[in-house]
């Protein structure tokens, strides 16, 4: 520990705040908050960890802290301060789907439709339903007891879904304003619950249809209360106050914590979803913040209520969510809270194989890769390929690994600008003095290492702008391929030293992953670039075939070569005209 650190750690207040971990670029890599920021910022640098924990403060040079005048203010500042820097190390919730929901648009003649995105529309929408199938069944459901319009444009005389009664066809007919609201305020009270009050009105008509002998009337009404009760009954009734509730349970282990929620909507269980991710800081905090988190997703919908076990401050969370919280004591209720607990538990169980197996193949690789090189742990490696045939559309290409994995948004393509020719070595050259001025030029993230993919010179040209250009002291490496172009082995240093990996090691295996996606990333790109270049080479030349012209074209043939097998009447259903498709015709034919 440095002598800065344990001068900041002296004087750290004991109150509640929010503290921010930094690397040595100064950029954010943890947030946490604390009830005191003493005893909770020293303990990271005290007593024993596990190992991902080591691992966060192994990185750590630098922190700030602020203070907040009470917990709950502290627990909303680490919230912001999360989605402001999104520390490598923090919980991030990915919202990588967005739940169904049924929407009554607002038009003259209203339509029902199943959607995932909620907007400011004065529509009307009613969920989410975690459950896709269920939300499709719903929909089905309210089609054949709601008539409401089913074409997303008038059409001029009815169609189908007018015949089978599932619309009134007001393309044809007179449908009232007042029809259209009272089909709407049935539907909202069947989704708020009132699903069973329908049933009974169905049930009344049914019986006044047969009175009057109109039996196919009657008949209609008796299939909509049979999907009624198939849709909506089947399901197994929770709680029978219909009310709208999360339950929240949580098992942690290992430094893993895994927080299962249940979604419990009109008084049915119906889904639940699965998070498990690394923690930092106390469980409870943690999950505290995990809660806070979950509802910013714009497709988490606060419930009426909210369930939370023995263990969380549920005034704490009331506060934060405002909301009812509830922890429920016995019944049904505690039987659920324990079942979400219970199913956490398993889940991360079941999990922490694959987690440790992942781990072994990347953080613990890039850990003893480290150890090899002599270098501390290359936790952010960049990577570079060279890509032309002979010295035509020269490119080349970067990519990026974090913690032994592909981040593929932070992959670079670069077209080379000042060489000439088949120059492998100053295309190098190029490209690592524009990728490292621009790190330098606007602070971005420099890399624990950076590796090339070629021998002594590209090496040495890569070192050459780094430490005389750039003045940056940056670990290089260089890898080397056998004749057969499968990864060979590991050069670094100056002079150049050879590092012996073994084959069948993790640590082997990352950089083979390294080498082979850099190679593939750079002949892709190649292959864009020529294949442009080439159709326009072509083409550039002749008049009367513009940017427009050239699309049609290819287009219509897919390629050059079909373009060229082509008469000048097949060139002309291109939409070219004929002193055009002749021109073409004598360039291909040259």
């Amino acid at each position: 520990m440095s002598n800065q650190l344990k001068e900041k750690l002296a004087i750290l207040p004991d109150q509640p705040g929010c503290y921010l971990m930094k690397d040595r670029n100064g950029t954010i890599i943890y947030v946490g908050k604390a009830k005191v920021l003493k005893n909770r910022v020293r303990s990271y640098f005290i007593g024993s960890h596990d190992g991902k924990t080591q691992r966060l403060v192994s990185e750590i040079v630098d922190f700030e802290y602020i203070v907040t005048s009470s917990d709950l203010e502290a627990l909303i500042l680490e919230m912001n301060l999360i989605k402001k820097h999104d520390p490598k190390y923090n919980v991030r919730l990915k919202d990588d789907k967005g739940y169904p929901f049924i929407k009554i648009t607002n038009e003259r003649h209203p339509r029902l439709f199943i959607t995932r995105k909620v907007k400011k529309d004065k529509a009307k929408y009613f969920g989410p339903y975690p459950n896709a199938q269920a939300a499709n069944e719903t929909k089905k459901l309210l089609d054949r007891i709601f008539p409401l319009r089913k074409c997303s444009t008038m059409p001029d005389r009815v169609c189908l879904y007018y015949h089978i009664g599932q619309c009134l066809g007001p393309c044809q007919f007179e449908v009232t304003a007042g029809q259209n609201k009272q089909m709407i305020d049935d539907i909202a009270r069947f989704l708020n619950g009132g699903h069973q009050t329908v049933k009974e009105e169905l049930t009344e008509k049914m019986l006044k249809a047969s009175e009057e002998l109109d039996f196919e009337r009657a008949k209609e009404y008796r299939d909509q209360i049979a999907h009624i009760e198939a849709t909506i009954e089947k399901q197994k009734v929770t709680f029978n106050d219909f009310v709208d509730r999360d339950v929240f349970g949580y098992s942690y282990d290992k430094g893993w914590m895994c927080v299962q929620v249940f979604f419990v909507r009109q008084g049915k269980l119906i889904e639940r979803e699965v998070s498990m991710f690394p923690f930092y800081n106390e469980p409870e905090e943690d999950f505290l913040t995990f809660i806070g988190q979950f509802y910013e997703q714009p497709n988490h919908f606060k419930p009426k209520e909210v369930y939370v076990p023995n263990q969380i401050d549920a005034e704490l969370v009331h506060r934060l969510l405002e909301v009812e919280v509830d922890q429920p004591q016995k019944g049904k209720k505690k039987q659920l809270v324990d079942l979400a607990c219970k199913n956490a538990k398993i889940a991360l169980t079941e999990k922490f194989f694959l987690i440790e197996r992942d781990e072994e193949r990347t953080v613990k690789a890039v850990d003893r890769l480290g150890e090899k090189l002599n270098i501390a742990a290359p936790y952010r490696i960049e990577a570079f390929d060279n890509s032309n045939i002979q010295g035509t559309d020269p490119v080349s290409a970067m990519i990026v690994f974090v913690d032994g994995k592909p981040e593929k948004k932070e992959y670079r393509k670069y077209k080379i600008k000042t060489v000439e020719g088949p120059d492998d070595y100053g295309s190098m050259r190029e490209v690592a003095r524009r990728r490292y001025s621009r790190v330098l030029r606007e602070g971005l993230p420099l890399p624990d290492l950076i590796i090339v993919d070629g021998g002594k010179g590209q090496l040495a040209v890569v070192q050459d702008v780094l430490e005389n250009e750039l003045g940056l002291s940056i670990p290089t490496a260089g890898l080397v391929k056998d004749d057969k172009h499968r990864t060979a082995n590991l050069i670094i240093g100056d002079p150049v030293e050879m590092i012996a990996l073994e084959r069948n090691s993790q640590e082997f295996y990352l950089l083979q992953r390294i080498q082979d996606e850099v190679h593939r990333f750079a002949i892709t790109f190649h292959r864009q670039v020529r294949s442009k270049s080439s159709f326009q080479s072509i083409l550039d030349d002749i008049p009367g075939v513009g940017e427009k012209r050239k699309k049609a074209l290819l287009k219509h043939f897919g390629s050059v070569k079909k373009m060229k097998e082509a008469t000048i009447e097949e060139l002309q259903e291109a939409q070219l005209p004929r002193n055009v498709a002749e021109l073409l015709f004598e360039k291909l034919k040259d």
